[in-house]
């Protein structure tokens, strides 16, 4: 509990404290706000909207270099439900929601269009955003030709997945001091310093060495601490300009998660050809990406949907991606964003072609694995090396494995003796293209010999600061005797935009290794610096120079103990693919629809792992925040766009009756690479794919179901994500009692033989 985060921060002398007021409608005049009469509406110190926005400032909430921006304020049109319409300024928190709640917003229609709420609403109407040139991901051989050489062909195959909410345990919060000169300095819970500081700036018409950003830790981002955090960054930045007194804000569950936005739902439609033994030939996609009112990092979405789609060989790939400008919430950067769908959408498929088949799914996802010549084919220099190509070998250790082949068939004799409860068996692979990003980082020595570390990442609770230390005590260790020691020494100080710039954000799951990059050569500096000293000292004594003496020697010597550094990745190795592979085996209640995960065995290639402890707890948190995607989490909202399932009683995450009962993880070592930062390899969000594998499960398991109670077309079904209690019973067949009756009904009446 000694852990600060910025609502622990006390609060500064005149505090005041701000709730959002948020629309209900998706497009509509926002033409006056009023307050019921209430205790809380009298505590009301003022309401802050757009009209408070300083002169030279500008109406903006977030927005991200070249690809646009989003209004802070809904005025004087509201354009989708859950926009910010103003913010209720209060003593207190407390009575800050109550009286936002109090709010009675006046609304009209009048003369305005009806609103785009769905990505077939999008279509019909040619509302779209553009991918950069630069952003846009690249077809795959020619699709003709492949369809041409298919022996089968599915032409109108069709997924849907819906959003996810980040559900972090710390909501959106910040807190905005004015300062002299104009100046003012926000602490903020976020994953994108810099930016906050740049959009807080633009909002306030003011020179951005004017705008501090602090961020100490975040309580759980997931994406959400993004473009999502500079929203109530800048009403707090706002409301404290004009006010001149310290605004905070802590959003209540219910007005985050309204506000929030979540993960891109998507539909893809599908049109695949196949040989008669699996192979496939080639693949057309037509997907619709819902992607709300703003860009956002929506143009991102499309090239890292098709990077995991492409797990497989398609022989062929042509797409035609629609980004969806609809009226509503911005939907943002989401733990592998893009990635976790495009993963699903081609598992969706083999599932397909082996269903049209009556082939065995693993049999297809294995015959359609890359070779090192087609995975550079369809990656490009990201394939790198084929040593460090270790997908087969992970997939034929699961699913090849003679315990596999025991465990398929210990889940058939279970089906065939169990009417009510049926088991499933998935092993699904999974390839991810991460990026790697210019990023600072900054090592100083102090006259006691302790050393305070500066980097661009912030520490979200994924182990980067704890990276970060071993990496400073790596790089100084022929400085010191005692280098285990040297770790102790080391504390990695607060981001801070005024005192280390161009720190860019942490996300793409490479900001650890980038971090530490950075640090490493920092050190390097500074051991380049101080080994003629070292090197002087122990030449006088004939012992090794302790740490204290070297860094005092050193300050009478006058040198800079101060390095910094800005990484920036090598040009021709600016991208890298991480793999691994999971099996899984459900058991679901034909009559309830409720899933139980028996078991997950997850294998993942970590290359030289900085910090295993580390990496295996993000490959576990990884996988089970992909199973509530794939299961429970509905995001469900009205028909004006309004998300309704906004708490915990209707919002279902995992808990420890939904995560597997038998959970294995083992991170493998694989090929060195000296193009990576020493030979490691991301671990944040790859996992999160891998639990495709219990909505596979799931598949095979509902599939026994239908085949035992006669459903029709009992293997080849849709089956959507997420895939909730009630999805399961529906595809298990709602009247599966009133069939085992009638089938029972039917035995009873067949006459008995006469002796």
């Amino acid at each position: 509990g000694e852990a600060m985060y910025v609502d622990d921060i006390p609060a500064p002398k005149d505090c005041l404290y701000g709730a959002f007021m948020y629309s209900t409608h998706p497009h509509a005049h926002v033409k006056s706000v009023n307050f019921r009469s209430s205790l809380a509406s009298e505590k009301v110190i003022t309401v802050i909207s757009a009209k408070d926005i300083p002169v030279g400032g500008k109406n903006v909430g977030s927005g991200f270099r070249m690809l646009g921006e989003e209004a802070l304020f809904g005025d004087p049109v509201s354009e989708f439900a859950g926009q910010n319409i103003g913010i209720v300024i209060a003593e207190t928190q407390k009575y800050a929601y109550m009286a936002a709640k109090q709010a009675v917003i006046d609304y009209s229609t009048e003369n305005l269009e009806p609103p785009i709420l769905t990505i077939e609403d999008a279509i019909q109407h040619n509302s779209y955003f553009q991918t950069p040139p630069f952003l846009a991901p690249r077809p795959v051989g020619d699709i003709d030709q492949g369809m041409s050489q298919a022996d089968h062909k599915i032409l109108s195959g069709e997924v849907k997945l819906e959003s996810q909410y980040y559900f972090y345990m710390e909501t959106q919060t910040a807190l905005a001091i004015p300062d002299e000169d104009n100046c003012i300095t926000v602490y903020s819970s976020t994953q994108l310093p810099e930016i906050i500081q740049n959009v807080v700036a633009d909002c306030l018409g003011i020179p951005y060495h004017n705008v501090r950003v602090i961020t100490r830790r975040v309580g759980g981002g997931f994406g959400g601490k993004g473009m999502k955090s500079t929203h109530i960054a800048c009403a707090c930045a706002v409301a404290a300009f004009k006010l001149r007194r310290p605004v905070r804000m802590y959003l209540d569950r219910k007005t985050d998660m309204i506000m929030a936005g979540g993960r891109h739902p998507m539909k893809a439609k599908y049109s695949v050809g196949f040989k008669s033994d699996g192979t496939l030939t080639a693949l057309h996609v037509d997907l619709g990406i819902n992607a709300g009112i703003s860009p956002d990092l929506s143009p991102f979405i499309p090239a890292a949907t098709i990077a995991c789609l492409n797990k497989y060989n398609w022989g062929a790939l042509a797409f035609d991606i629609k980004l969806c400008k609809t009226n509503v919430s911005s939907k943002s950067a989401v733990r592998a964003p893009g990635d976790v769908q495009g993963s699903f959408i081609a598992e969706a498929i083999i599932e397909h072609v082996a269903s049209a088949l009556g082939a065995d799914t693993n049999a297809v996802r294995r015959k359609n694995l890359h070779s090192v010549e087609s995975l550079t084919k369809f990656y490009g220099d990201a394939a790198g090396d084929a040593p460090t190509y270790s997908l087969i070998d992970i997939f034929d250790k699961l699913a090849s494995s003679p315990e596999y082949r025991s465990r398929a068939e210990a889940v058939e004799r279970f089906n065939g003796g169990s009417r009510w409860k049926k088991r499933g068996i998935s092993c699904v692979p999974i390839t991810y293209e991460v990026a790697l990003r210019p990023t600072p980082g900054k090592v100083s020595i102090l006259n006691d010999g302790s050393i305070a570390v500066e980097v661009g990442g912030v520490e979200l609770g994924q182990g980067l600061y704890t990276k970060v230390k071993q990496m400073t005590a790596f790089g100084l260790r022929e400085l010191c005797p005692d280098a285990d020691g040297l770790l102790d020494k080391v504390r990695v100080i607060q981001a801070d935009t005024l005192s280390l710039i161009q720190g860019s954000f942490t996300g793409g799951s490479t900001t650890s290794e980038s971090s530490c990059e950075a640090v490493r050569q920092s050190c390097t500096v500074l051991f380049e610096r101080l080994k003629p000293i070292k090197d002087s000292l122990e030449a006088k004594s004939g012992a090794a120079a302790p740490w204290s003496a070297l860094i005092a020697q050193a300050k009478m010597a006058s040198v800079n103990l101060s390095a910094h550094a800005y990484w920036k990745p090598d040009p021709a190795f600016v991208k890298y693919i991480n793999y691994g592979a999971a099996v899984s085996e459900v058991e679901i209640d034909v009559l309830t629809g409720a899933t139980t995960i028996m078991r997950s065995d997850l294998v993942y290639d970590c290359g030289q792992s900085l910090n295993p402890a580390v990496d295996l707890g993000q490959v576990e948190g990884a996988f089970v925040q992909g199973v509530g995607f794939f299961t429970n989490e509905d995001y469900a909202t009205n028909a004006d766009g309004l998300v309704v399932n906004d708490g915990t009683w209707t919002y279902k995450i995992p808990t420890v009756d939904t995560i597997p009962k038998q959970f294995n993880v083992e991170l493998i070592s694989s090929a060195r690479d000296k193009k990576r930062v020493l030979s490691s390899k991301a671990s944040g969000e790859p996992p999160l794919l891998l639990a495709a594998s219990v909505h596979c499960a799931m598949r095979e398991a509902i599939r026994a179901a239908r085949t035992d109670f006669s459903v029709n077309s009992p293997l080849t079904f849709q089956m959507d994500v997420p895939a909730t209690m009630a999805d399961v019973k529906e595809l298990c067949g709602l009247d599966v009692v009133e069939r085992h009756l009638q089938s029972l009904s039917s035995a009873a009446e067949v006459p008995t033989p006469v002796a």
